[in-house]
């Protein structure tokens, strides 16, 4: 049987990619030194292009509104915006590191200072307790508790976190130092992105439309359309319900007159950025925040924390981001744990938005199949 001319192309190819795969394997470190290489180029480009995402968000919403009816200041409509975009940024990252990080570095050094004195009362507490119930001595006596080891031991570990937050911080600023290059052609590339959008849009389609078959085409631009979509509302949605929250507990805690209302709320309205989890690390810092001033209104506040989470969890999240993204909340959580388990925060924020592209094109390429197999929705709902 003679093979076609088609029928040996692929043969051809298959071939041709079972050569490069294995001597691919068989010089693996080749490979990686050679993705590091290519990385360590484009790098400064891909890092460009995430700033560019990110600001385009705000940026594209601003614009809309900024001079819609007057037409004369339509050429400075996108340079406004864009100043505009980045004045919100840089206050952003002011606020965090003018008002949130000294105080909560004052905070942990009082509370540091404070534990010898706060085990001193308990132990002087529980000595009381056992003049006044004799029975209670045996039981006491068998735990053989060394409050000065205790105390100590918590000193160290406060310490230890405080210690692993500054380096942690120091090694962050001496790597934009170091990196001060990268990012300034990051973020000169990100500026010529945001300018010329539209032109390098249709630039893509071109090639494309120039390099690929016309169906595969309409469908990586179908894909990346859905992809911007996606990651845009996810981006614009968690701001949402980020300041949506910080305002809720800014509000409720000035009712209750509780210390650091605002500052509380700006934390967790920060860390609320970070999905499902991120809450709760707001909700350790604004205890303890509190908990120096009044131990009784820290143990309220956690109680105000849970029920504003419940809030935020069943009504405002499920209705600002959820339906943003399209994803159910049972592949949101297998996502957070997915992409935290492998790259941490950013994993959080970059594998919801994309498995719920995954989730859309999946779901898509089922009911297209159940429709080609003519199978009815009655079979199945």
């Amino acid at each position: 049987m003679e093979l076609t001319k088609q029928t040996k192309k692929h043969i051809m190819q298959i071939l041709a990619f079972a050569i490069l795969l294995y001597c691919g394997i068989e010089h693996f470190d080749v490979v990686i030194n050679a993705v590091r290489f290519i990385l360590g180029i484009i790098m400064p480009f891909l890092v460009g292009g995430v700033i560019a995402f990110i600001f385009n968000v705000p940026m594209k919403k601003i614009e809309k509104h900024l001079f819609a009816k007057n037409k004369k200041m339509e050429k400075w409509r996108r340079p406004l915006a864009y100043l505009l975009t980045l004045l919100l940024v840089i206050g952003i990252i002011v606020l965090v590191l003018v008002v949130v990080i000294p105080e909560l570095g004052n905070t942990i050094s009082m509370l540091v200072a404070q534990i010898p004195v706060a085990f001193d009362a308990v132990a002087e507490w529980a000595n009381d307790m056992l003049k006044e119930y004799p029975a209670l001595e045996p039981a006491v006596a068998e735990l053989d508790i060394n409050w000065s080891s205790v105390s100590a031991s918590v000193v160290d570990f406060i310490q230890s976190i405080a210690s692993g937050l500054v380096s942690s911080g120091v090694g962050f600023f001496s790597g934009v130092v170091s990196g001060v290059a990268t990012f300034v052609i990051a973020f000169t590339f990100s500026i010529y992105v945001l300018f010329q959008k539209e032109r390098l849009q249709r630039q893509a389609k071109q090639i494309l439309y120039a390099l690929l078959p016309e169906k595969v085409t309409e469908k990586v631009i179908s894909v990346a359309s859905l992809s911007n979509q996606i990651f845009s509302n996810f981006l614009s949605g968690q701001c949402v319900e980020a300041v949506i929250l910080g305002t809720l507990f800014v509000i409720t805690m000035t009712i209750f007159r509780m210390p650091y209302a605002m500052l509380t709320g700006i934390v967790i309205a920060i860390t609320a950025l970070v999905p499902i989890f991120g809450a709760f690390i707001g909700c350790v810092v604004g205890m303890l925040l509190i908990v120096m001033v009044n131990p009784i209104q820290a143990i309220w506040f956690l109680i105000l924390f849970l029920v504003l989470q419940q809030l935020e969890g069943n009504l405002i999240y499920p209705h600002v981001v959820g339906n943003s993204v399209g994803l159910p909340s049972i592949w949101v959580l297998a996502a957070v744990t997915i992409g935290g388990n492998l790259f941490g925060i950013a994993g959080i924020l970059i594998f919801i938005p994309l498995c719920s592209v995954l989730y859309a094109l999946f779901r898509d390429f089922v009911k297209m199949r159940l429709r080609k197999r003519g199978i009815k929705s009655e079979r199945y709902s």
